[in-house]
């Protein structure tokens, strides 16, 4: 089962309407889990290039819900159990930050205390998700380090990850389809997936 996430974007909206979305997306899903017959205890978050930073940032920016909220979707977590990663926005407060994603998500003059907050791989806790990445080496709009820096942190914190570098494809791969190299890596996830017990039957 899967769900499309269309969430505010600049220049209207900025931070923290995107991350208000995916959080408020997650709780959703878990709300009405009996209803549209998902798991609540199996949902997973895939993320490209700027989405992958939304991603990455509900994968290190949640909470366990207000249980004594009127509204029952504010009650649920917003945590996902599993993040997907694909060459994602990450180190915003690095030299490999990209800047016209950190310009769209905080406008042009960020607080520096805010751009800190948001560069995701200095928010990994035991408590961050296991998370699949790929990247390819030569992505030069969003370079390899964003995925390699989360993958480290996550590392350090023994959160289960597996990472994927490919030697070829530009950024913005998607599904790879025409570039063999980088193709099997939806079959590479869907391993990954069934090692993490996404498809278990309940």
């Amino acid at each position: 089962t899967a769900f499309v996430l269309r969430y505010r974007l600049a220049p209207r909206y900025r931070h923290p309407a995107p991350m208000q979305d995916v959080q408020r997306a997650v709780r959703l899903i878990r709300a009405r889990a009996q209803e549209w017959k998902v798991d609540p205890r199996r949902v997973a978050i895939i993320g490209f290039s700027a989405g992958g930073h939304l991603a990455s940032t509900a994968a290190t920016h949640f909470d366990s819900g207000q249980t004594d909220a009127s509204d029952p979707i504010d009650q649920q977590s917003c945590r996902p159990d599993l993040a997907i990663l694909c060459y994602p926005v990450i180190a915003m407060a690095t030299e490999y930050a990209h800047a016209g994603s950190r310009n769209n998500l905080f406008g042009p003059n960020p607080d520096p205390k805010l751009v800190e907050e948001f560069s995701n791989e200095r928010r990994v806790t035991p408590q961050t998700p296991p998370t699949f990445l790929f990247h390819t080496t030569p992505d030069k709009a969003v370079v390899p380090e964003n995925s390699i820096l989360f993958y480290s942190a996550l590392r350090r914190a023994g959160v289960p990850a597996e990472l994927h570098i490919y030697s070829v494809g530009p950024h913005g791969v998607g599904l790879a389809q025409k570039l063999p190299e980088v193709s099997g890596w939806p079959q590479q996830c869907a391993a990954w997936l069934t090692e993490m017990g996404a498809f278990q039957q309940k």
